[in-house]
């Protein structure tokens, strides 16, 4: 009886120190958030903080994440929900932080609008350039987010960098180059209050000329917007999706809409799955204060970071073209009419420009013209075209409908086809025959 009371004691020893091995041998340390320094050129100084979870994937995903003014990369990592969602779904976030007055990042000077331009820009791409270099990370899935100041740099990277990047989400944005400014102020309050709007086209071309040359495909983008926004008003978001389906070619006009929450109205361009061209996220009776709860795993999923990545959607090169300049008077006359075709697989988008070369302005334009056979139009902007094939007819938009002489205007189109990629033959504008440059 002693003999087996002691070896139940033995056997209880034993059990008791391999669970306690097993706790002891268990979880690994949380992952933390490590600050990193001397990660490339940075001309202004940036802070680069970077979170690993512990567990990613092979070649992992890389999300930068873009804090909001008077912020800092570490309040971005603590207030949001990016780094447990790294822990998911196994991608690396990078945590930029401004170190100027006031912690804004700059959107607004020449060198943050353009490629290599300089300022904050390029010290966050080398950001990027280090963790594909330390920590093995895929530059073929290279992403940012960011809200207020960090949305508005979001739309700059994607503008500066569609190299890098290959998509976005904006939390209570601007347009790229809306913050523009010539006086070295960082602040341009007419954006800021929404009273700066233009035309897709022209939204279209300040991305496009960020990077002259550039002939890749172009990054997807998601916006979202408060209604009630006071600090960067609610028509910036219109003023983002005119620009980033001009930047794809597409239409205005959204091909899905939904209400994945009771105060979200969500819209989708160029597509209705979940990794479209476009998608625009409105938020009813809300103020400057998102990326509020669940959004953040909305825009993981837009990303493709939510297991998986996305098919990429090819991109055509949209060609810039002048912009129109209005003239509130009327008359017909001689007209010159260019045509540029980007053609893909079966697929292509048009850039046309109809030129006034007399000496009367054109008023009212609708431009006719015959597809060749098997192209059929998918969507158009700054014009309305129909019908989709054969013998067409595309219609001024309401703000570029006068061309005054020795001015143009501009419109473009999607399309399908299949094998015949061949130009229109003849233009005519009124019943009169324009020259095709």
């Amino acid at each position: 009886m002693r003999m087996r009371a002691r070896l139940a004691g033995l056997v209880a020893t034993a059990l008791a120190l391999v669970v306690a091995g097993l706790v002891t041998a268990s979880p690994a340390a949380p992952a933390s958030l490590v600050e990193v320094t001397g990660f490339g050129t940075n001309p202004t100084n940036l802070r680069m903080h970077l979170y690993v979870p512990n567990t990613v994937t092979s070649r992992p995903a890389i999300l930068v994440a873009v804090h909001y003014c008077t912020g800092s990369g570490p309040a971005f990592y603590s207030g949001t929900e990016f780094a447990s969602l790294a822990d998911r779904y196994g991608f690396i976030v990078v945590y930029p932080s401004a170190t100027r007055s006031g912690s804004c990042f700059d959107v607004s000077s020449p060198q943050a609008l353009r490629h290599d331009g300089g300022s904050d820009p390029v010290g966050i791409v080398s950001m990027v350039r280090y963790v594909e270099q330390h920590n093995n990370g895929d530059p073929d899935r290279v992403y940012v987010t960011g809200a207020s100041s960090g949305a508005m740099m979001t739309n700059v990277l994607l503008g500066d960098y569609p190299d890098v990047f290959k998509a976005g989400s904006a939390f209570m944005g601007v347009p790229f180059a809306c913050f523009a400014t010539t006086d070295g102020s960082s602040w341009n309050s007419a954006c800021a209050n929404g009273q700066i709007t233009k035309t897709p086209q022209q939204w279209g071309d300040l991305v496009r000329g960020a990077f002259p040359g550039y002939t890749g495909a172009r990054p997807r983008m998601q916006v979202w917007h408060g209604t009630e926004d006071a600090t960067l008003r609610y028509p910036n978001f219109q003023e983002e999706i005119k620009q980033w389906t001009n930047v794809h070619g597409l239409s205005q006009t959204a091909t899905f809409t939904d209400r994945p929450q009771s105060s979200w109205t969500r819209t989708r361009y160029g597509g209705t799955g979940t990794t479209v061209p476009v998608e625009a996220v409105s938020v009813q009776g809300v103020g400057h204060s998102l990326p509020t709860s669940g959004m953040a795993l909305a825009a993981v999923q837009f990303l493709g970071l939510a297991g998986g990545s996305p098919t990429p959607t090819p991109t055509p090169t949209t060609t810039p073209t002048p912009t129109p300049t209005p003239t509130p008077t009327g008359g017909t006359g001689p007209c010159l009419v260019t045509y540029t075709m980007n053609t893909w697989n079966t697929g292509f988008t048009t850039a046309v420009t109809i030129a006034n070369t007399g000496t009367t302005t054109i008023s009212d334009w609708t431009l006719a013209f015959t597809l060749p056979s098997g192209q059929a139009v998918t969507s158009a902007w700054n014009a309305t075209v129909t019908p989709t094939s054969g013998a067409v007819s595309a219609r001024n938009a309401g703000y570029n409908g006068t061309i005054a002489p020795g001015a143009s205007a501009s419109f473009g189109f999607q399309a399908t086809h299949t094998g015949n990629t061949a130009e229109p033959a003849a233009f005519s504008i009124g019943g009169t025959a324009c020259a095709v440059g």
